[in-house]
């Protein structure tokens, strides 16, 4: 089966032009990639039914939107770490790092969710989508957010000449955004087979200057949800993809290659592993609250009231100080320096660094260490 074709243009570049998509031999899916994707189907439906039983799906969605935007951050070279967004986050000991783009990334993941309930998957909500995820970031110099190339870009190498991979011109990505629209509303193939799909084929036109891989990213998780496959958008794949970047790419090119079951396959079983993961994840997220609480309750009366209010906080936001404790909770300087010794004494929360005198950060580790595993 043929994906597209490389066609020298008149430039001197060979360019890579798509056939009309998808064709009814790219949906003639082996027997195989059908079983792994009802599998795959399956599997994401015990994730989501999950999702309904934790007590703060709001706080565990948030930290794994955080692991998830700093993973597609560092595929494209961002260097801060799920930490230091943590940090940015909580506005505490923020510093000059390139944090903001995975702030940016957790933002348009938020406003895809919300836009979903009145607006339809669309090339128009892409560019919203990649409007809000480049508007203002450190990288979007160049991106022209929310709006598709007007010229020719191309990927690794220094010209158009020495491209590893060149996208198609713009007439002809013109034509290839308007089959994947088409696409996009079909609905009588499974949506997860469906979703791998239009992110191959969306990164294989490239139509942005600038932020084409996490768009992309983002599509997955949000179509899904948008299919009502997710009742909440918890598949966060980019952490799967920066564990085998190389391999991420390479699939990618085997998509555009002409090898398209291999790039299926590669995804699938990201989903898979993911949605593993994601089940593991919320378990021991029960756990620990549940430990942790105990912990709280053996305390007298008027602390466990604070106590529980003040654990619901760090599930939000796992980073804290006594400053930001006290405005939290509404209580003085002195009954919030009470309050975080007393996490500190119960082994809940832990000083961040030993040698600082003013302005000491704490962190609930254990729940931070969950989703770094």
């Amino acid at each position: 089966m043929t994906i597209g074709t490389y066609i020298q243009q008149p430039q001197g570049y060979k360019a890579f032009i798509p056939n009309a998509f998808p064709s009814a031999e790219l949906l003639a899916f082996a027997p195989e990639t059908v079983s792994k994707a009802a599998m795959t189907e399956r599997l994401l439906g015990k994730l989501d039914g999950i999702t309904h039983v934790l007590p703060d799906v709001d706080f565990f969605l948030n930290m794994f939107r955080i692991k998830d935007a700093t993973s597609s951050a560092q595929i494209e070279g961002t260097r801060a770490t799920m930490m230091d967004a943590l940090e940015m986050n909580a506005g505490l000991n923020v510093k000059d790092t390139d944090a903001d783009d995975i702030l940016f990334y957790i933002n348009a993941l938020k406003y895809g969710t919300e836009r979903l309930k009145d607006f339809p998957f669309s090339l128009r909500y892409i560019k919203e989508l990649h409007s809000k995820l480049m508007t203002g970031a450190r990288s979007s110099h160049f991106a022209d957010p929310g709006e598709y190339r007007r010229s020719q870009n191309w990927i690794g190498g220094t010209t158009l000449q020495n491209a590893a991979f060149v996208p198609p011109p713009v007439e002809e990505m013109n034509r290839s955004l308007s089959d994947l629209e088409k696409f996009i509303h079909n609905t009588s193939l499974m949506p997860v087979l469906q979703a791998g799909l239009i992110h191959a084929q969306f990164e294989t036109i490239h139509p942005f200057l600038d932020g084409n891989g996490r768009t992309g990213r983002l599509l997955i998780t949000l179509f899904l949800f948008e299919r009502a496959v997710l009742e909440q958008p918890v598949l966060f794949l980019s952490s799967y993809f920066k564990q085998h970047q190389q391999l991420y790419y390479e699939k990618l090119n085997a998509y555009h290659n002409n090898k398209p079951e291999e790039w299926l396959h590669f995804y699938l079983d990201g989903v898979i592993e993911i949605a593993r993961e994601g089940i593991e994840v919320s378990k021991k997220i029960t756990a620990l609250r549940e430990e942790d609480m105990r912990k709280i309750q053996a305390l007298g009366k008027r602390e466990a009231t604070s106590g529980v209010k003040f654990l619901q906080e760090l599930f939000k936001d796992p980073l804290t100080s006594n400053s930001k404790a006290a405005n939290t909770m509404q209580l003085s300087r002195s009954g919030a320096l009470k309050l975080v010794d007393r996490f500190v004494k119960l082994g809940i929360l832990y000083l961040q660094d030993e040698t600082v005198k003013y302005g000491k950060t704490y962190a609930y580790r254990n729940y931070i260490t969950i989703f770094n595993q």
